[in-house]
């Protein structure tokens, strides 16, 4: 027992070490691959399918305010208040939830970062515990400017698509910077599942989305 609980206790004390440097890292360092684009290939393969992963990495400065503000609008209109969770919104989810027939989330911009660059997509309470913990982490040590870059440039936008560059080019033929607030408020209504909708060939619904967006966008002040 005693040995179990030295190995016990190394494995947790590495974990600790891993997360809080590899969190610690991507603070200056660019994310160029993720868990998910990984399990991606792994079910593109799978299926029989040639694995791709279109990203790109950019800087904040190279990213349209267009892109940023659509984000905010659509996913987290609270990520600069908050640290990291959004209790109008859990408060509001919980409350849905009990008449709803299928539940829906309040994850900031925050959790969905660590979830993807740290994580895996199957929700679990494994996996949501530790998305609450490197929510902790990214938030203590990246300013909120980054966390939204990292997320911009990490987000899965569409089939092996991944980051704003890569969905600009890809569907717009421009560049992130280029971006104009109608073509960022169709992105930000796939995000949802943008395995299901695209920004390329948006479906009735989708424009819907996307002009609520549009007016969302107008209320959003970035620092």
């Amino acid at each position: 027992m005693k040995k179990l609980s030295r190995i016990l206790i190394k494995i947790i004390l590495f974990f600790f070490i891993w997360s809080i440097g590899s969190v610690i890292l991507y603070r200056f360092v660019p994310v160029y691959f993720t868990p998910l684009m990984g399990i991606r290939m792994v079910q593109q393969i799978a299926d029989g399918e040639r694995p791709k992963v279109k990203h790109k990495w950019v800087s904040g400065k190279k990213i349209s305010d267009n892109m940023k503000r659509a984000v905010l609008a659509s996913e987290d209109q609270r990520f600069f208040t908050h640290n990291g969770f959004d209790r109008v919104e859990i408060q509001k989810a919980l409350k849905e939830n009990k008449t709803r027939k299928r539940p829906r989330g309040a994850s900031t911009i925050s959790q969905q970062t660590a979830k993807n660059v740290f994580l895996w997509p199957r929700s679990s309470w494994l996996r949501k515990g530790m998305e609450a913990y490197f929510t902790v982490l990214i938030e203590f040590f990246w300013p909120k400017e980054h966390i939204l870059t990292v997320y911009l440039n990490s987000v899965e936008m569409g089939d092996g698509i991944y980051g704003v560059e890569a969905v600009a080019q890809e569907h717009f033929n421009i560049t992130a910077a280029e971006i104009t607030a109608s073509q960022s408020a169709l992105v930000a209504a796939t995000l949802p599942n943008p395995l299901r909708f695209s920004s390329k060939k948006p479906s009735s619904y989708i424009k819907q989305r996307q002009a609520h967006i549009l007016r969302q966008m107008r209320t959003i002040k970035l620092p």
